[in-house]
């Protein structure tokens, strides 16, 4: 469930980024154009769509972040459950370097 919800998170914050790319061009189109009705027209749309992704920009750091703190919480307990199979691979993979630094 997980996996979807990030599908989703992702998905939808591209959504939002795109309208507010789209709405970003309008702008520029408007400015360009030197029409101030379509300018005042579209900003309350744009301030809008800018306040919606900022929040899902938010909510997707903050779920990221979440996900960083429980890999890193696991990991650790990981560590301290099992420190003898960290030592053995560690070493291995200190004799394997320690072999293929040793070739050249």
């Amino acid at each position: 469930m997980d996996t979807e919800y990030q599908a989703v998170t992702r998905e939808k914050l591209a959504a939002d980024m795109r309208v507010v790319l789209a709405d970003t061009e309008q702008l520029l189109k408007a400015v360009i154009g030197q029409s101030g009705e379509k300018l005042a027209a579209l900003q309350p749309r744009i301030q809008e769509n800018l306040r919606n992704a900022r929040a899902r920009l938010e909510e997707f750091e903050q779920a990221a972040s979440q996900r960083a703190r429980a890999a890193a919480d696991a990991t650790d307990d990981y560590a301290h459950e099992h420190p003898w199979k960290l030592a053995g691979i560690s070493a291995l993979l200190g004799v394997a370097i320690g072999l293929l630094v040793g070739r050249r």
